[in-house]
């Protein structure tokens, strides 16, 4: 008999989980994974932030969780599919190269259920900042991070007080005109690649801002993040799509988070 809370997908797309800080919402996707089963994963990139492990070590337990219960999912037969992004640049050097049943690719072209194809992409070279001015980036990253400490502490009250997961880094983006005009010329430049390789659409992660809408014909699909949203994004097997909000959905949202030590660190050197 099936486990009624288990749902079934035939794809999920995560991206930006940012392990190795601690922003990340290692607990929640833990939470996540527990509870669904699906034939393909694509890690959309950022999954561990080699930027922030430069300046320290940090890598509880619970992010060496994380990357054990992926490694189970591709030996339990997932197909699953890493496109690095900016901050684990590295692994790009690596791409055809399988680990552990994970392979490493630039970009894919995702086929739904339903026939239409998408360009899977991290996103971060539609970026002029990273592309064109990394110190500016490097900059931004920082300040991005003491934002996240805020919301690390907003929310350890909010936990408290009984209240659920609610994101205060997201919610000034959403009210910051640089920062909206500089989505929008996001989304409009990944969708303008869509349309040049000839595909549907467009699957991304990279601004921490899950969306689908359409642009100028082409179907856009941000699958948003793991520090701020806690999103990701399903196909069903009917090829419908659909982003999932799972702090709203999750009783792991109202649970005391633990960062316990690691154990060992080995499964970040993959």
């Amino acid at each position: 008999m099936s486990d009624p809370d288990i749902r079934r997908y035939r794809t999920v797309f995560l991206s930006d989980i940012h392990l190795g800080t601690r922003g990340c919402q290692a607990d929640m996707l833990l939470d996540f994974i527990k509870h669904m089963e699906c034939d393909q994963l694509y890690l959309v990139g950022d999954i561990v932030d080699g930027w922030k492990m430069k300046s320290g070590w940090y890598w509880p337990q619970s992010h060496n969780d994380v990357v054990q219960k992926i490694l189970r999912l591709a030996r339990k037969g997932v197909t699953v599919t890493y496109v690095p992004g900016n901050h684990d640049d590295r692994i790009r050097d690596f791409c055809g190269v399988h680990f552990g049943g994970v392979v490493v690719a630039r970009d894919a072209i995702h086929e739904t259920a339903d026939g239409r194809r998408f360009l899977v992409t991290h996103g971060d070279e539609f970026d002029g900042v990273v592309q064109h001015a990394k110190w500016l980036a490097f900059l931004g990253d920082w300040a991005y991070r003491t934002l996240l400490a805020a919301n690390t502490l907003t929310n350890r009250l909010r936990r408290r007080l009984g209240f659920g997961y609610w994101s205060f880094s997201a919610f000034l983006k959403q009210r910051v005109k640089n920062a909206l005009q500089f989505i929008e010329n996001f989304e409009q430049a990944v969708a303008d690649e869509a349309r040049r390789r000839g595909v549907d659409g467009v699957i991304c992660g990279h601004i921490h801002k899950a969306e689908m809408r359409e642009i100028d014909g082409i179907t856009y699909i941000n699958d948003g993040d793991w520090v701020e949203s806690c999103t990701a994004l399903v196909e069903h097997p009917d090829g419908r799509l659909e982003i999932l909000e799972w702090s709203k959905i999750s009783h792991a949202a109202l649970l005391p988070r633990v960062d316990r030590p690691a154990l060992a660190a080995e499964p970040i050197a993959a």
